[in-house]
């Protein structure tokens, strides 16, 4: 398969054509118009060091359905501790930095690079990128950060300063999408830790049809304010 240096104007090859890894263009910029087409065709930016703006759409890809989460006995017994607030949308700088610069075991560097901060801050304040805030003793502990279209959470990245913190704000936050009437949170490539929720993998026809129809539903624009609890979740 071919991978496409992107033209000026906004545009992407058919997902199908993607490589076996998932890599399907080259070039092309990060202005919100641009980001955003790309997530409602199933492409997303990922930037490897040392190379133009790459663009992927894996296949299979990894979702999780708000109904299925699964909640593991541990989890269970740290949301019943009641250790962390958990809010949406009021710290999103800080949070994208913090997924960019805590370690993460088996992983050396990353792709959240100056330009990604920028790009999804100004997504951020055009109401399409939230983020997810747990705090412990009034400190910022775990969080994590994606983007919304229509019914579909295309989750990023997401971090931990303290135990569970990241486990229980994700938990509360797939709640309050199921809440929303949310059709699935978008994980992009396989991940054990996303496995253990309950996501599984679908064949990337399967997730193009879904995110079309995800797409009908009008996108809710932040910032967002929490409407459940963590206790809610289990």
């Amino acid at each position: 398969m071919p991978v496409y240096q992107l033209p000026d104007e906004i545009a992407f090859p058919d997902p199908s054509e993607a490589e076996p890894d998932g890599l399907l263009g080259v070039g092309g910029d990060l202005s919100p118009e641009r980001v955003l087409t790309a997530y409602a065709m199933g492409i997303f930016p990922w930037p490897h060091e040392g190379w133009p703006l790459l663009w992927f759409s894996p296949d299979p890809r990894m979702l999780l359905f708000p109904a299925e989460l699964k909640l593991q006995r541990s989890l269970r017994q740290a949301i019943r501790k009641d250790r962390f607030e958990i809010t949406l949308d009021t710290d999103f700088q800080r949070v994208i930095e913090h997924c960019r610069n805590v370690p993460r075991a088996g992983q050396d560097g990353t792709w959240i690079t100056d330009e990604i901060i920028e790009a999804y801050v100004r997504l951020h304040e055009l109401g399409f990128a939230h983020s997810v805030e747990a705090r412990f003793d009034g400190k910022l502990a775990g969080g994590l950060y994606g983007i919304s279209l229509g019914g579909a959470f295309f989750g990023e990245s997401m971090f931990a300063l303290e135990p569970d913190a990241s486990k229980v704000a994700f938990a509360t936050f797939v709640t309050q999408l199921k809440a929303w009437d949310f059709d699935f949170v978008d994980a992009q490539v396989h991940t054990p830790h996303l496995e253990r929720f309950g996501a599984r993998m679908l064949p990337r026809p399967l997730y193009l049809e879904l995110l079309q129809t995800a797409l009908e539903t009008t996108t809710r624009r932040g910032p967002w304010l929490l409407e459940v609890s963590p206790e809610d979740a289990l």
